[in-house]
């Protein structure tokens, strides 16, 4: 039954993390619970996340689980346009790039979507009581 599934972002489920060598980001994700681990990796496969990522154009891209961390590391290959030294983006360290793995929009079963994490903070047409 298609009720018994959400579409959520992935940050709602996990945080992540980037770091750079050279010309490879790692970006390490880690499930808010572990309850949402199992689930984490059957979903956000290497497969998905060189599609996510295919604008940069990875060479290769690899996962290792770290299940008793509840977190998992992807490496991206040659996707920072030469790295810090040569690159002439904006993020050359490739931090943003954590982010734009979370925006990874998931099927998500509707026992699962209990535990996901909700926005603090929703657009509305009115303004915020400070304001």
């Amino acid at each position: 039954m298609a009720d018994d599934f959400l579409t959520l972002p992935l940050h709602a489920l996990a945080h992540a993390r980037t770091g750079d060598k050279g010309n490879r980001s790692n970006i390490s994700l880690i499930a808010y619970r572990p309850e949402l681990y199992d689930f984490l990796v059957e979903q956000v496969t290497e497969a998905r996340v060189a599609e996510q990522f295919r604008h940069r154009r990875p060479s290769a891209v690899r996962r290792y689980l770290l299940p008793k961390l509840g977190a998992m590391n992807f490496v991206l290959d040659d996707n920072l346009d030469g790295g810090v030294n040569d690159s002439l983006n904006l993020d050359t360290h490739g931090k943003s790039l954590a982010f734009l793995l979370l925006e990874l929009e998931l099927r998500v079963p509707a026992a699962l979507a209990q535990w996901a994490v909700k926005p603090i903070f929703q657009a509305s047409s009115t303004r915020h009581p400070a304001l």
